[in-house]
Parts: C-alpha cells; sequence; structure tokens
C-alpha cells in the first residue's frame, strides 16, 4: 500500500491550514443594464481556475446555443442562471458566487441593473465589504449608475472600483477613460464618503482583470483582482470598533451553566473585562468565553460565543452586550433611511415588525421626512412610500431598541420591516441617530393607573372593534350594545367612525394614506380610554387587515375583540341609509369601500356576525357574553 511521506503530510497540512485562514471578501457588481456584470464575473471565475473542466465544456454549448458572444465563450452564462436571465441577455435575481485565489477566498454578488430590481441590488449590497460599479465606455455614466452608487453609500459600503468596461470597443482611448472617471468622480464627490479607485478593461477579452494589458500602456494602476485581493476587508474594520454582541440564545442545559450565545458583532473581549447588558444598563464581568472548540481567553468580531459572566444578572435574547466605555445607544424613537422594497406602499402609521439583529419589536414610521431622487439627490415631500423609494423617516418602536447608528457601525445599525400579516420583508433600513425627544420625553407614572381603574369600575376595560362595510349595521348594534351595557351598570363609550370625523378627524379624507391616519388616531384614543377603564366600542369601516392589526398591537392580550359585521355588499347597497352608495356609483363619492376601494375581510376575528339573517338581540347577547366573559373563540359564527 502506497503512503505519504512525513515531509509530503505537513506540506498538506500547511497548505490547508493557509487556506483554511485566508481572509474573505464580500463584494458587488452593480451598474446599468448590458454593462457586463455577468460577463467580468464569468471572466473572474475563467482567470481564476474555479470553472471545472465539465462545466466549461457545457459553457462552450451554451454560449453557441444562447451565448452573445458569437462563437466566443460568453462568460456572462456562468452567472445568468435563471432561464428568463439567459434569453433576454439580462441580470434579474442577485447571483452569488464563490472564488478563491493563493491571497484571498471571494464571494461575489452578480446585482441586477433593471431599476425596478432595484432592491434585489440592496439585498447584495447589505452585506459586501467592497463594490465594482461599472460603466459601459461607449455610454459613461448613465443614471442607473448613479441610483447604484447612491445606494452603495447608503448601505455603506466604502470601497469602490470604477469599471470602465469594454476598452476594447473604444479603442482602448485614454481620453474615453479620463472623461468618464471624472464624470464619476464629480459625482462621488457629492455623496462623500467613496474611496473610488478607477480601472479601465474589458471583462470579454481580460484586460486588467488578473494581468495588465498591453493594449493599454498608458494606465499603470491596478488590475481588478489585484484590487480585490489587497483592499480591507469589513471584518478587520469591525474588529477595530467597540464591543457589541447581540444575545441570540440563552443556553441553559443545567443549573451549573448558564451561557449568553450570539455572534460578536463588533470589537473584541477578553477573560475579565466588564461588559454592559443594554437596554437594563447592568454591569458585569466576564467569567469564560466558551465555544464548540473550547474556551478561548478572547475572542473578536465574526466570531460565534458564549459568554459566561461573574454574576447573576437578567439578560434575554433580544440584548446587547456592549463595552461600557462605549455603550449601545437605547432609544425608542430615531431617524433612519428606507429603502422600500413592497408592491404596496408604505403608509406612515401603520404598523411592521422592525428586527435589528436579534432584537424584534412592534415600529411605524411616524413621519416621512423626505423621499431622496437618487439620480439626481435632489428631496422631495412624499406622504408614502413606493416600490425602490428611497426617504428620510423617522420611527417610533413600541420599546427600547438597542443600536448604534449605521455610520458608526453597520454591524449594528442596519433593520428590516416586516409585514405583520404576510411576514414578507418590505423595507431595509440604516438608523442615522436617535431622536432627541426619545431621551428628553419620558413616561410618567401615576399611582391610580389602569387594574386601579378597572377594579373601580367593577369591569374589565376593553375595545370592541366593529369592521364591515357602510351600512352593515355596524353602529346599530353599538347603540343596542352600549345601551343594554349601561343598563347593566358598565361605564363605556362608543368611537364612531362618522362621529370622530366631526372633530377629532375633521382634516383626514378617505385616501388609503388618510384611512391609516384615521385608524391609528381611534386606535390611540381608544387605548387612553382602555386605559382609564372604560369598555369601549369602536365602529369604523377600517378596510385594511394591516391597520386593524395596528390598532390590535396597542392593546394587551385579551383587551382587542375584532367582530366582523359580515353584510354582504349587494344588502349594504340596498339599505344604503345615507345614500352614499347611490353617489359612489354615479362616480359622485370616489375612494368608496366596496365600489371603488377593496375591503380586506378579517382572517381571523374573535367574533364574525352574520348581520342579515340574525336577530339584534341575539348579536347584543353575544357581544355581552364576549365583553363580560370573555369567552369567543376565533372565527366564532352568529
Amino acid at each position: 500500500m502506497s503512503h505519504i511521506s512525513p515531509l509530503i503530510g505537513q506540506d498538506i497540512q500547511a497548505y490547508l491550514h493557509k487556506h483554511q485562514h485566508k481572509g474573505l471578501l464580500r463584494f458587488i457588481t452593480c451598474g446599468s443594464v448590458d454593462d457586463g456584470k455577468s460577463t467580468l464575473i464569468g471572466r473572474l471565475l475563467y482567470d481564476a481556475k474555479m470553472i471545472f473542466e465539465d462545466q466549461l465544456n457545457a459553457l462552450e454549448a451554451d454560449s453557441k446555443r444562447v451565448g452573445t458572444q458569437g462563437q466566443e465563450i460568453d462568460f456572462a452564462l456562468l452567472v445568468d442562471g435563471l432561464a428568463a436571465e439567459r434569453e433576454q441577455g439580462i441580470t434579474i435575481d442577485v447571483a452569488y458566487r464563490f472564488f478563491s485565489t493563493d491571497k484571498r477566498q471571494f464571494i461575489v454578488a452578480d446585482t441586477p441593473g433593471h431599476e425596478q430590481y432595484t432592491r434585489n441590488m440592496v439585498t447584495g449590497a447589505s452585506t459586501a465589504d467592497a463594490a465594482v460599479v461599472l460603466v459601459d465606455a461607449r455610454k459613461g455614466v448613465l443614471t442607473q449608475t448613479r441610483r447604484h452608487s447612491y445606494l452603495l453609500k447608503l448601505m455603506g459600503i466604502q470601497q469602490v472600483v470604477l469599471a470602465i468596461n469594454k476598452m476594447d470597443m473604444v479603442g482602448y482611448s485614454q481620453a474615453t477613460f479620463d472623461a468618464i472617471k471624472q464624470d464619476y468622480l464629480a459625482f462621488a464627490q457629492q455623496l462623500g464618503g467613496l474611496q473610488v479607485t478607477s480601472i479601465p478593461m474589458s471583462a470579454l477579452r481580460g484586460d486588467n482583470m488578473t494581468d495588465p494589458s498591453h493594449h493599454m500602456p498608458w494606465y499603470h494602476g491596478s488590475t481588478l483582482m489585484g484590487f480585490l485581493e489587497t483592499v480591507q476587508i469589513e471584518q478587520d474594520r469591525l474588529s477595530k470598533l467597540a464591543f457589541r454582541m447581540p444575545v441570540q440564545w440563552v443556553n441553559r442545559p443545567n443549573q451549573d451553566f448558564r451561557g449568553f450565545c450570539g455572534t460578536v458583532a463588533s470589537g473584541g473581549i477578553a477573560v475579565g473585562q466588564t461588559v454592559r447588558v443594554q437596554p437594563s444598563g447592568r454591569e458585569v464581568a466576564v467569567a469564560s468565553i466558551v465555544t464548540m472548540d473550547g474556551n478561548l481567553q478572547s475572542a473578536t468580531a465574526g466570531q460565534a460565543i458564549a459568554l459566561t459572566l461573574a454574576a447573576e444578572v437578567d439578560v434575554s435574547r433580544g440584548d446587547m452586550l456592549c463595552a461600557p466605555q462605549a455603550p449601545a445607544v437605547v432609544a425608542d424613537q430615531f431617524q433612519a433611511h428606507i429603502v422600500w422594497m413592497a408592491e404596496d406602499p408604505l403608509m406612515p402609521g401603520r404598523n411592521y415588525w422592525l428586527k435589528c439583529g436579534t432584537q424584534m419589536v412592534n415600529a411605524s414610521v411616524t413621519k416621512i421626512k423626505h423621499v431622496v431622487n437618487v439620480n439626481t439627490l435632489e428631496r422631495m415631500a412624499a406622504d408614502k412610500l413606493e416600490l425602490n423609494a428611497v426617504a428620510e423617516c423617522n420611527l417610533a418602536t413600541d420599546k427600547a431598541l438597542v443600536f448604534d447608528s449605521y455610520a458608526s457601525n453597520t454591524a449594528t445599525g442596519g433593520f428590516v420591516l416586516i409585514d405583520r400579516i404576510t411576514n414578507l420583508t418590505v423595507a431595509a433600513g440604516v438608523i442615522d441617530h436617535e431622536l432627541r425627544r426619545a431621551q428628553n420625553i419620558q413616561p410618567q407614572h401615576f399611582q391610580i393607573n389602569k387594574q386601579a381603574r378597572a377594579e373601580f369600575n367593577n369591569q374589565k376595560p376593553c375595545v370592541l372593534w366593529l369592521t364591515g362595510l357602510s351600512g352593515s349595521g355596524k353602529s346599530t348594534i353599538a347603540n343596542e350594545l352600549e345601551k343594554e351595557l349601561y343598563r347593566l351598570g358598565h361605564r363605556t363609550y362608543v368611537l364612531d367612525g362618522d362621529n370622530v370625523r366631526h372633530g377629532l378627524n375633521k382634516d383626514l379624507g378617505f385616501t388609503q394614506e388618510d384611512r391609516v391616519e384615521n385608524i391609528r388616531r381611534v386606535a390611540e384614543v381608544a387605548k387612553l380610554m382602555v386605559d382609564a377603564g372604560l369598555i369601549v366600542i369602536c365602529t369604523l369601516i377600517s378596510p385594511y387587515r394591516a391597520d386593524r392589526e395596528m390598532a390590535r398591537a396597542l392593546f394587551q392580550e385579551g383587551e382587542f375583540f375584532e367582530v366582523f359585521v359580515d353584510t354582504p355588499l349587494e344588502v349594504c347597497e340596498a339599505r344604503d341609509p345615507k345614500g352614499l352608495y347611490k353617489k359612489a356609483r354615479s362616480g359622485e363619492l370616489k375612494n368608496f369601500t366596496g365600489i371603488d376601494q377593496q375591503y380586506e375581510n378579517p382572517k381571523a376575528p374573535e367574533l364574525r356576525i352574520s348581520a342579515e339573517n340574525t336577530p339584534l338581540d341575539v348579536i347584543v347577547g353575544n357581544l355581552l357574553e364576549l365583553v363580560i366573559h370573555s369567552t369567543a373563540k376565533p372565527e366564532k359564527l352568529l
């Protein structure tokens, strides 16, 4: 049996150790359509010898069948994997590829150039350390070039390669290169914060990709590969910042061990050092640093560890362990830049889940300060955000959030917004700073609280939220219910949708944005009334599920009861007690729910009432049971 000599074995171990501990650079390619992003990545893979023989054979066959380079190899096909991408010769989704050289490992994200796929580009940029912005030498700096460069700045990417591609198509002209370079640098100076390295190249021909091009003797700078192998990695920068570790999990396998697990987001920590637990502010020393490979004396950014502490303190998932001399910010209001990534627009006041590291809180945009035209950097007023919009906004959360500004720490200053109903990620955001009011305005606590008022009133305060089409019978039901509650000695109040529009909400119309604000205001008033110990009956059409969920989120478990008054449209229209359906059908009344504006049926209300067929006294009896005894189950049908 053959064997490996000790010398060869040592060489193999040294080789493996070297490659195992090479740094990892994440970078993206971006720019306008047809600037050659996919070709550039394909060429890098080819030159780095990361293509197997069978892949090369398949690439040659595909190049002849669907390629765009005639009989030559179309390197873009190595990256454009979707059928639609190959057919159209464009990139739609974000494609990630791994490759390695002797000096470094790489993960590259090929991001789409079309404006409608801007959200895909943001996804790719969110984890990148550097960016390669491609410009077609024949076209120069385009609108999408500026858009992507602005987003790079927003996402905190500082190291940028201006890859002026397709130089072979302009005769390797130095004048063309210099003109495009100056044009881009002028725009980059407006943005600020970008460190730009300009490289003339031809990705298809391999000019200045890995080796200097003999076609451009006038260029004496780095090749693209040379830049990628030497540029600073984000992880190196994060390791120099103050210590941050979001707690992901409290590990307690037995009574003798409690470890707080997470990945070090920035900075470093050592046994014996003191950490501050945010948001509580408690400080405690580190007793040990535990990993799967044994205990460590110290750990730095990027390492997954478990910390044990020298004293028993309250630490939970979502808390953050910080350097006490430079703690993170704790606030419930802050300013941020948001990239909206959903088809449905963002409405101020509507509630979303906000995920920042391991924290998950309820949040809403309280104000859209302005939308940024990323092509001209002009700031424009807006009352909602459409798909791919970038805006500066104020946000508020239902409890204190622990964070840093994104400019100071990208690991702890970014967040996403998640739709509470669909669980889809609808926005990405970067925190600018806390709002001063978050520190200056503190809740005032009084000795007479909600529980005391409830006991004094001898009732359980709650909200009955009656929702349904106009004419469904909500106000009629509310009137009879309040009369019966009053007879039984309960203290109540009805917040009727029409009545509040005569005062509190008289400034609002019936657009989608105004409807959201209408519900937000009524829900906040209802919350105050519940705190006062009252039983509150709200009668509003409230057509959107998200807004009803926003209202529910303000209340404690068991305080909010959604009641769907399920009366068919044709019945409501036949009743038409206010003549509104007639006006809507004739076109006199716009944005009328059920006619030219959608009503979203509740998915799981506490009670669903078929008001068309159920006697009023039976409806009231069941609502009394719901309010007083809270016995209703989801989707109970009357």
